[in-house]
């Protein structure tokens, strides 16, 4: 489960205060901290090739299916690449924690606390129906998106004291007192939509109907839950804007859907599809020695993803931290890792993994500002002791973490009583389900679930179409599923979406394990 420790760093992020800005005159570019790395005048990114060619196409595989070409609502499951169509006020680039660019809006400006920013539309910027962007479309995606649109920019969004348009053009955003620093920044990745498309097309219902957006792409083809198709807009209005310079290179970008990614690697191999992302050591190794097959390693120099089976602490019995405590004694990752990945994997020790936000072994001075308040609430070890998930011997039924576990779950208030791990209040079985929407994960389980069994507890997996396994996370209708977040170099508002009791309490939040303080 989820260190503390590692959360409440989170909120630290969150609080520190930031220096004023020295100006409210019109800007290009915002950063989160301190001056941006592009100037002005700039030509292109700097990790764009400049020799990169335009025109060909490029296939890519999604295991899954979708249902849905709205990626604004929880309803549905969305398809793949719809940011090749849609855009932002501004841009943000890919070498810098967060820094944003001049895009839809071709200048802004903003208060020195950051109480307010204003945007001006850039004359040039067109939906792909050759449609005027105005102040109005602005305006209507931000109360779109605050009232109808997915949690996480409700809770943005509704932090903004009031939202105006000045005149065609421009568009102002006020935020009161709320000392949200990263808060402009968030307005200015606003996706903007067209008030005269989502007039004639409910927002709020899922569509299969080809959308308007004013990116470099346009959808020219769906086949429903099977491919998608996006065509360059040889007509896209921002082609001379540096941002844009040698990016979105292809003429056609389809992405096919496979129901499993064994079937989608078979099509890679058969010239079906053009690029492959490999996760799995076994088979990178063997597509290294292909003689037909390119490979490439690229260093990975943001925060590594966390990948995890949640708990949905919401359920009995897994409200209970004994509980919880006795499953991670029964998982042993040891025996995965030689397993399956040639013990090249490294298990994950913070949400900030591979970056210089990861948690330091125990609190530092602001953080124990923090927590001091709260010493009496707390497990004494956060203090004292750097957390440690466990460590096993590797063999799939390390005997000593799994006598631990039964010691756990005695002192929970379960017994172990003919292969069953029965509750001495209602004399009830522990049976537990775990969802999947991936079969390459099944094989994961396998020591996991002959641990539990050891136990006494009954483990049912259940494996599911990319759809339903989405819809019951929305719902959180799960007791465990592997689920995994993203982090950035740059924390802010979106920790709130993961971890706050507000996230937890609303579906279609990424708080997955229902952390609350309540």
């Amino acid at each position: 489960m989820i260190p503390f420790k590692a959360r409440l760093l989170l909120l630290i992020c969150l609080a520190l205060s930031a220096p004023a800005l020295a100006s409210a005159e019109a800007d290009h570019s915002l950063a989160m901290h301190g001056k941006a790395k592009y100037p002005e005048n700039f030509s292109r990114f700097d990790y764009v090739d400049p020799k990169a060619k335009k025109g060909g196409q490029l296939r890519m595989a999604v295991v899954g299916s979708f249902d849905s070409l709205n990626p604004f609502i929880v309803q549905g499951k969305v398809a793949t690449g719809l940011g090749l169509v849609y855009q932002s006020l501004l841009i943000r680039s890919q070498d810098e924690p967060f820094s944003l660019y001049a895009n839809l809006a071709e200048t802004f400006q903003i208060a020195k606390d950051r109480s307010w920013i204003s945007f001006k539309i850039d004359p040039e910027a067109r939906f792909s129906d050759g449609s005027t962007v105005t102040a109005r479309d602005v305006l209507f995606s931000f109360e779109t998106l605050k009232d109808k649109g997915r949690p996480n920019h409700r809770s943005y969004y509704r932090q903004v004291t009031k939202a105006s348009v000045i005149n065609d053009k421009e568009v102002k955003f006020e935020f009161g007192a709320s000392n949200n620093w990263e808060l402009p920044l968030v307005l200015g990745l606003m996706p903007v939509l067209s008030k005269k498309f989502f007039t004639n097309n409910p927002f709020e219902k899922t569509s299969l109907s080809s959308p308007l957006g004013t990116g470099p792409y346009r959808l020219s083809s769906v086949e429903a839950g099977r491919s998608l198709t996006f065509q360059r807009n040889e007509n896209f209005w921002a082609r001379k804007n540096p941002a844009f310079q040698n990016r979105f290179n292809f003429d056609t970008i389809r992405f096919l859907y496979f129901r499993d990614e064994t079937v989608a690697f078979e099509a890679f191999q058969a010239g079906l599809i053009d690029v492959w992302i490999e996760g799995n050591p076994a088979r990178w190794n063997r597509l290294k020695s292909s003689q037909n097959i390119q490979t490439f390693e690229i260093a990975r120099k943001n925060p590594a993803l966390m990948r995890s089976i949640a708990f949905n602490t919401r359920r009995h019995p897994l409200n209970d931290k004994r509980i919880r405590k006795a499953l991670t004694l029964a998982f042993d990752f040891n025996w995965m890792n030689r397993t399956f990945f040639h013990g090249l994997y490294k298990r994950t020790e913070s949400y900030f993994d591979n970056s210089e936000l990861k948690h330091p072994p125990l609190p530092g001075e602001a953080e124990l500002e923090l927590l001091l308040p709260f010493r009496e609430e707390l497990d004494p070890q956060l203090f004292d002791k750097p957390f440690q998930l466990p460590a096993t011997a590797g063999d799939g039924r390390d005997r000593k973490q799994l006598k631990k576990a039964r010691a756990l779950l005695e002192d929970a208030g379960w017994h172990y009583k003919k292969g069953q791990l029965i509750s001495r209040n209602d004399q009830k079985p522990l049976e537990l389900e775990v969802l999947l929407n991936s079969s390459k994960d099944l094989r994961l389980l396998t020591s996991f679930k002959e641990n539990l069994g050891r136990l006494g507890i009954g483990l049912k997996v259940r494996l599911m179409d990319s759809a339903g396994y989405q819809n019951r996370l929305n719902k959180f209708d799960f007791d465990m599923a592997f689920v995994q977040w993203g982090q950035s170099l740059s924390p802010g508002n979106e920790q709130h979406f993961y971890w706050s009791s507000d996230a937890a309490r609303t579906e279609g939040s990424r708080n997955y394990p229902g952390i609350s303080l309540n």
